[in-house]
């Protein structure tokens, strides 16, 4: 009889959208996610890294902290808040970078979840926001999610009374849509 296989550990690395702002847990994004893994027989276990309200900035300052929990694949979810403070989006691509950086060089597997800006910051500011995650979408092994609230975003049913955090339906539709990205997560960080 063969070995079960071994649980691979994923660092959900976010902010409130990844920490389920507003929500009972069992109704959260990382909550949802690992039903839908446990669901697919997927053995692994999602590590909830995320914080409400932190920035690139933020993730990357605790980053270190979250890899104490020693992962072995990580979903990257940031980048709302810096767009919500109209903070530089060259900031945001340089703490974006030394994230995935450090996670490359520990051999740590990756799915980036983009973001778009508000558009009430003005169609420049949306563009370089947007191309950030453009630019980094391209590094080669990394598995890139384009907008982590597609689907969901601006549909006052899917979203709480705040109009920017999922509502319980809206988790679902974002964990659907995101489950077979993070298949092929486990995949590669199973295949070394």
């Amino acid at each position: 009889m063969a070995d079960a296989p071994r649980t691979i550990r994923i660092m959900a690395l976010g902010d409130s959208l990844t920490a389920g702002f507003g929500l009972p847990h069992a109704q959260g994004f990382t909550a949802r996610l690992q039903a839908a893994l446990d669901q697919a027989g997927a053995q692994a276990q999602v590590l909830d890294a995320g914080v409400s309200g932190d920035t690139t900035a933020g993730g990357l300052a605790r980053l270190e902290w979250a890899l104490g929990d020693r992962p072995d694949a990580a979903i990257v979810e940031l980048g709302a808040n810096d767009g919500l403070r109209g903070l530089p989006p060259e900031q945001m691509e340089h703490n974006l970078t030394a994230i995935l950086d450090r996670l490359q060089a520990k051999h740590i597997p990756v799915l980036l979840s983009g973001m778009y800006a508000p558009p009430n910051l003005g169609a420049a500011y949306f563009n370089r926001y947007r191309a950030v995650f453009d630019r980094l979408s391209k590094r080669p092994g990394l598995i890139y999610d384009p907008f982590f609230l597609d689907g969901v975003a601006g549909n006052h049913a899917l979203n709480q009374a705040d109009g920017l955090h999922p509502a319980p339906a809206g988790v679902d539709i974002i964990v659907r849509r995101i489950t077979p990205l993070v298949l092929r997560l486990i995949a590669k960080a199973r295949a070394g």
